[in-house]
């Protein structure tokens, strides 16, 4: 029986772009062989009757030379097993001609990236990556592209775009270094050979952060507010450990267990560096975790319960509680009439600042958060002993 060679929009799948993979699929003695074509469409531009790309399919020249060029790859290597006097299945064929490397679409091999982010339970990381993806789609429409066609000129173009879209220049950066990685990753994976940011620099889109520390008086007098709520309560709470733990950010703090507690120092791994942090234990933070001390949960702080297991309802909380207590510490900062909106992130440039001022030495302790790099900081961190910690945070109050 002769073998049939068709490319099909496979609608039973769906990636999270909401397109549809294309895929070769081989008929032969009534069994059937898929594989991917690695490029994805929307349904609706893609005629079902004919299996070709509609007419308005924005790419369309390009994924109907694939499609021949695959079709008639396989046609010939049919063609030749038959002179040869071989026989083959569907399966073998599709083998016989798939030895050489498959290469991915830009699109395609960004989708990857994220979906492997997720299995590794990188879920906010690959939330960021997801948003620079859709960036990367409203301003080229699609990423059904190979890798060599992002060049320098086509940086430059996404670049204005953002900027003539009123994006800050952090944000514009932060989106391109999130497209570099995804090149580093392809070409270690042998994907392609392709790589712009060799002559375009991504430096130049590093613009320093705004200062964003107030004075040792105005955290007294958050310190001090008197909280009309529970959340208001532990918004101000928060604040205030954070401040007297070198800084540590909201989502290390919400994830602290009694067990992170070792000695009279808080012992921890910060998420995002994965850095060992060992501090000293103030008294005044000591007060706040007795406070909220509750046997029946692990946690230090009512953010997380043992009800949150999967890495997707962590982050969805964190998110939640996150949001909440920044708007309390906004409304706080309003009324004590402070120089700049209150949250969370304030007390750990606030810590740095207040250190610094006091006469600490950089080498103790930086203004992490006017670095470009948060890195520096923790290696600082690291660096010098709890008895020299001891002494410098004496100046926080």
């Amino acid at each position: 029986m002769s073998e049939t060679i068709k490319v099909l929009c496979y609608r039973s799948k769906t990636l999270s772009n909401g397109e549809h993979p294309l895929m070769l699929c081989v008929c032969k003695d009534r069994k059937r062989k898929f594989q991917s074509l690695g490029i994805s469409i929307k349904a609706e531009l893609w005629d079902f009757k004919t299996n070709q790309p509609k007419t308005k399919c924005p790419n369309r020249e390009r994924i109907t030379i694939l499609i021949n060029d695959r079709i008639n790859e396989i046609q010939k290597a049919a063609l030749d097993k038959r002179i040869a006097g071989k026989g083959f299945t569907a399966t073998t064929l599709i083998e016989s001609t798939t030895n050489r490397t498959t290469y991915k679409t830009v699109g395609e091999y960004y989708l990857t990236y994220i979906q492997n982010l997720r299995k590794e339970n990188r879920i906010r990381y690959a939330g960021m990556f997801e948003v620079s993806y859709s960036s990367f789609i409203k301003f080229n429409k699609h990423l059904d592209i190979p890798f060599s066609d992002i060049d320098v000129a086509w940086l430059k173009r996404y670049e204005q775009w953002m900027k003539s879209n009123n994006y800050a220049v952090n944000t514009v950066g932060t989106r391109l270094r999130h497209l570099r990685a995804v090149f580093n990753h392809a070409i270690e994976n042998k994907q392609t050979t392709a790589y712009p940011f060799d002559s375009y620099k991504l430096s130049k889109l590093n613009q320093q952060t705004a200062k964003r520390a107030i004075s040792k008086q105005d955290i007294q007098r958050v310190i001090n507010h008197n909280g009309k709520s529970v959340m208001e309560c532990l918004a101000i709470d928060l604040f205030a450990f954070s401040y007297f733990t070198a800084g540590i950010n909201f989502i290390d703090m919400a994830m602290l267990e009694r067990s992170n507690i070792v000695d009279g120092q808080l012992i921890y791994y910060r998420k995002k560096t994965k850095k060992q942090i060992i501090i000293p234990l103030q008294d005044k933070a000591v007060e706040i975790i007795k406070k909220y001390s509750n046997e029946r949960s692990p946690y230090l702080f009512p953010v997380l319960s043992p009800f949150h297991k999967t890495e997707v309802q962590v982050a969805n909380r964190l998110h939640k509680v996150l949001a909440k207590v920044n708007k309390h510490l906004k409304d706080i900062g309003e009324k004590l009439k402070l120089p700049l909106p209150l949250t969370t992130y304030i007390a750990r440039h606030s810590y740095a600042t207040i250190l610094k001022r006091a006469g600490v030495s950089t080498a103790i302790i930086s203004e992490s958060l006017g670095h470009s790099s948060e890195r520096v900081t923790q290696i600082y961190l690291d660096s010098f002993e709890n008895r020299q910690l001891n002494d410098a945070m004496k100046n926080l109050l």
